[in-house]
Formats: structure tokens, sequence, C-alpha cells
């Protein structure tokens, strides 16, 4: 772990956003694949996300009250337990109540759980299918968990829907579920509610989803919606009214600071933390 809180975004040595530039879909004629961000490999601790918020949106360790922020290991889990992310040029809408949970989006791009075997490295770029999703409530906005399989993975013939899932991985979505519920308890958090009495829903459920974050995407990169708070649209690729220069991209990674040297994490990163089953 270096002393950055950020990683700007240079795939191929083109400055673009993880959030706008990379392609949802990972061919024209394709939409069963899908390219995935990595922001945080599994097993490790440290918060990582698309700063949605800052030019060329650059993965970034989200800080809280100061401090870089890392998730508790909640016995007996260590760190996130897949490779988790986003799915690019997807927006849960803020303005938008969701039919199914009642709450609003949560202004981010859709998460991602990716269960294949392979540990990823932040920044990578995945190409996945859709198996089913989570519909976590998070502090009373909705924030759709999907879970996808690297399309190279070993069990990714066998899987291709989410009762594969617990057919081929047992325990696995109950793990996945217990984790998303309690990992906020060692902050001082309540428990995380969801929405199907924490049902998990099936691949076609999970398409609609990204669907429809995709079409909200879509205006908001358009300026057809008026209801953008917060977030930062340049891109050097979609014919869009906040398209910029790839000399004016370049230009903003160019401004940004250099590596910091490695620096040293507390050791209460590595704490276990016993939570009492209700």
């Amino acid at each position: 772990m270096r002393a950055l809180t950020s990683e700007l975004w240079r795939p191929d040595g083109v400055a673009c956003s993880p959030f706008h530039d990379i392609p949802l879909y990972s061919s024209d004629g394709d939409k069963s694949v899908l390219n995935m961000i990595v922001e945080v490999p599994r097993w490790t601790n440290a918060k990582m996300e698309i700063a949605t918020g800052e030019l060329m949106n650059p993965i970034k360790q989200d800080i809280k009250k100061g401090k870089l922020r890392f998730v508790h290991n909640c016995f007996p889990y260590h760190g996130y337990i897949w490779n988790y992310g986003a799915f690019p040029q997807t927006w849960e809408d803020p303005s938008h109540v969701d039919k199914s949970t009642s709450c609003k989006g949560d202004n981010d791009p859709l998460d991602v759980c990716e269960i294949g075997y392979k540990i990823a490295t932040r920044g990578e770029i995945k190409q996945v299918k859709v198996l089913g999703c989570l519909a976590m409530i998070d502090e009373g906005e909705t924030d759709w968990k999907i879970l996808a399989i690297d399309v190279n993975d070993p069990l990714a013939g066998k899987l291709n829907d989410i009762m594969d899932v617990e057919k081929e991985m047992p325990g696995f979505l109950n793990a996945t579920r217990e984790w998303f519920k309690i990992y906020k308890i060692p902050a001082g958090k309540p428990p995380n509610a969801f929405a199907f009495n924490g049902e998990f829903k099936n691949r076609e459920f999970a398409t609609s989803i990204v669907n429809e974050t995709y079409k909200y995407w879509t205006d908001l990169i358009q300026k057809k919606t008026d209801r953008v708070t917060n977030l930062c649209c340049d891109n050097v690729t979609c014919q869009s009214p906040y398209l910029i220069q790839k000399a004016d991209a370049d230009a903003i990674i160019a401004k940004s600071p250099a590596p910091g040297p490695v620096a040293s994490i507390n050791p209460s990163v590595d704490q276990w933390h016993y939570i009492p089953a209700n």
C-alpha cells in the first residue's frame, strides 16, 4: 500500500474516465458479456472506489473523518470476499424511487461482486456475465449488488443464473448476504437491511437493473437530466456535451500529485471483529 489515495486511469497510455469512457458491454453486438472495473481485489481492506466527483474519476481510497478508510474484518471474513467493483456507464439515479425497494438510488455506478477464483488487480477490466443481484438498503438508499463471474473462470460454463451459484458454491450466497449485513457494525452502524427479505434475484431481474441504470447514465452523459449532484462527467469518448479533448485529459493527469513513498498501515486494519449472532 502506498501513501497514494488515488490511481489515475490510463489504459494503453490513453487518459480516460473509468466511469464514462470504458464501455459497459464488451462488444457492440453481444450484451451478455459486460466490462467490470475492479476497485477492490478480493481479501483486501482498502475502501477504493471510482471518484465520481473528480476530474477523470480516478480510483481513490475513501476518506472518512480525515482518515483513509478500510473495511473491518468481521470474523470469519477478511476484507472483501469477492473482487469488488463497478459497471462503467451505469448510474443509480438519486432522484429515482425504485419500485422494488421504495428507496432512491445512491448516486454511484452499479456495484459488482465478481465471484471467480482469480484475485484481480485494482483497476483491472474484467469481462463478466451477470448471474443475479441483491437489493441492499444502505442508509435509506438503494444500493444494488450485482453478482457476476469472469467469463474465463473455470466455473463460468456452469454458472448461468443465481441458483447455479448455490448449487456449485454452496454457502456462498448466504456468506455474501451476511457480509453486507454486518460489515459496518464495527464502525457503530446498524446492520444493513435488504429488500425482498434478503432474497437474491435471478439473472433476468439483475439484467433489468443493469439496463435501467445504463439508461440513467445515458441521460446523465447526454445532459438530459438536471438531477446531477456532485458528479464530474468529463470524458474523451462519448459524443456528449461533456466531451473534452484527449490533450485536456492528459493535462489533468499531468497535474496530479506524483506517487508517494510506501506508507505503513496501522496493524489495527488486520484486527478481527466478532459480531454476535442475532
